[in-house]
Parts: C-alpha cells; structure tokens; sequence
C-alpha cells in the first residue's frame, strides 16, 4: 500500500511509524550527532541553532521515540585486531529465520545481520582476526546452525563510508 493511500502513520495499519516526522532542526540535529555523538548540548545547540533548552528536549524526545538508539565509538576493525571482514550470505528454512537469527546474534565476530528478500535469506558482516578465525566462524559456527542450508561468503577488501550523512 503505498504511502498516500495508507492510514495515519503510527495508527494501526499505518506504515508502521510511531514516531513523528523529523523536521529540519531534528535531521541537524541528527546529523551533527552522527558526526560526534560525544559533543555536548550547548555545543549542538550552538551548531543547530536553537536554544540548549529546546535542544535538550528535541534529543530527549529522539531518544524517547526510538529514532536515536543510542551513543557508541566508532571502531576501525584492522587497527583493533579484526583484519580481516567479509560478508556472508545465508540460505536458510523459510520457517527457521527466527532460530537462526538468535543463533547468529551469539556467533563472536558477527557484528551485523539483515534478513533479506531475493536470492539468500541472510547477510551477516563478519570482522575476525585472520582467515584461519573467519575459517573457523563460517565453517564450524554459522553452517552448524539448524536450518543454514548454505552460506556463500565474499571477503572485503576496503571499505570506506559514503560521501553524504543522510540526515544533513
């Protein structure tokens, strides 16, 4: 159902948004945050614009709404030790996404998981140490799991970030 047609968001049947809509202050906001989640209010304030007070309950209320999740350093994985990455995707039993899912989220090195639609039923983000330990956690651990029928895994070889910050 598309978005024109459909009921109030955040009404049953909605499109499942509880949240209001950001407006211009609340993506400045989020965008100066996603920059650096550690600056103070005044300070994000100062660069948004509006008063420490209503910066304060414009973050409270983000926060409150689910639309910030939370506050976290940035780790570079090569220099803390995880030199090696790759994604994995996972063929699974249509019935068992919910297993696998809990299975995978306790699977060391597993720093992400998305369900998807099309060809594989999973995409997992793996960090490990070296080939020997991302060996060991596709081989031993993910294709151990009850109802992976088959894992295809691709090593990355950079990484880099995207030139836009979506909420600037």
């Amino acid at each position: 159902m598309s978005q024109e047609t459909s009921p109030e968001a955040g009404t049953p049947g909605g499109t499942g948004r509880s949240a209001g809509p950001l407006d211009e202050v609340d993506r400045r906001i989020l965008a100066e945050l996603v920059r650096d989640g550690r600056m103070s209010i005044r300070t994000l304030a100062e660069r948004v614009h509006v008063s420490r007070t209503n910066a304060y309950a414009r973050v409270e209320r983000l926060l409150r709404e689910g639309v910030i999740t939370g506050f976290r350093a940035q780790v570079a994985p090569e220099p803390a030790g995880l030199g090696t990455s790759a994604y994995i995707a996972l063929t699974i039993e249509q019935n068992t996404w919910r297993e696998v899912s809990e299975e995978l989220a306790r699977v060391r090195y597993v720093e992400h998981v998305a369900l998807l639609s099309g060809e594989h039923d999973v995409l997992a983000l793996v960090r490990a140490p070296d080939n020997a330990t991302l060996r060991n956690v596709v081989l031993e651990r993910v294709q151990s799991i009850a109802g992976v029928l088959s894992t295809r895994t691709w090593l990355v070889f950079e990484e880099f970030g995207g030139a836009q910050n979506p909420w600037a």
